[in-house]
């Protein structure tokens, strides 16, 4: 399929290697690229009129990371018994990579969405799947259209 889409020039394969890249980047830490990946495919995934959309930002962001369904399962809005958390990604079997828990904000910062996975304690309710886990923080701020991401990785 991948030969296919890179033979007709078809966007799909671009858009793909660029999720791949963006999964590496939020596993190595790399905010600012992050960061870059998410403003890119919020603006150019979302229509003018749903822009400030918490929702539309959540949709743009777990489209963002497609790529990650090959080594993850991957699940909005995942339960965690005080909560949801907004995107989780748990590694498949015989995949060493840490599980990553995403929080989204609009207009707070990243730290805020760091803080809440911190204080509702999402991480427990993975820790049963991975020893690893990436806590993943990204803020929209409607003013200025910017994004800012936090990443760190859980102390148990």
């Amino acid at each position: 399929m991948v030969n296919a889409v890179k033979a007709v020039k078809w966007h799909v394969a671009n858009a793909l290697q660029q999720s791949k890249q963006l999964l590496k980047d939020t596993i190595a830490g790399n905010e600012a690229a992050v960061t870059r990946a998410l403003e890119a495919a919020h603006s150019d995934d979302t229509s003018i009129l749903n822009y400030n959309d918490e929702n539309s930002l959540a949709c743009v962001i777990s489209i963002a990371y497609y790529y990650a369904k090959n080594d993850y399962h991957v699940h909005r809005e995942y339960a965690t018994g005080k909560g949801f958390a907004d995107l989780v990604m748990i590694p498949r079997n015989n995949v060493s990579k840490p599980a990553l828990i995403v929080e989204l904000k609009k207009d707070k910062d990243a730290e805020t969405g760091i803080d809440q996975i911190k204080k509702r304690n999402y991480p427990q309710k993975v820790a049963e799947y991975t020893g690893d886990i990436l806590l993943v923080g990204i803020n929209y701020d409607t003013d200025t259209k910017e994004h800012t991401c936090k990443i760190e990785r859980w102390e148990k």
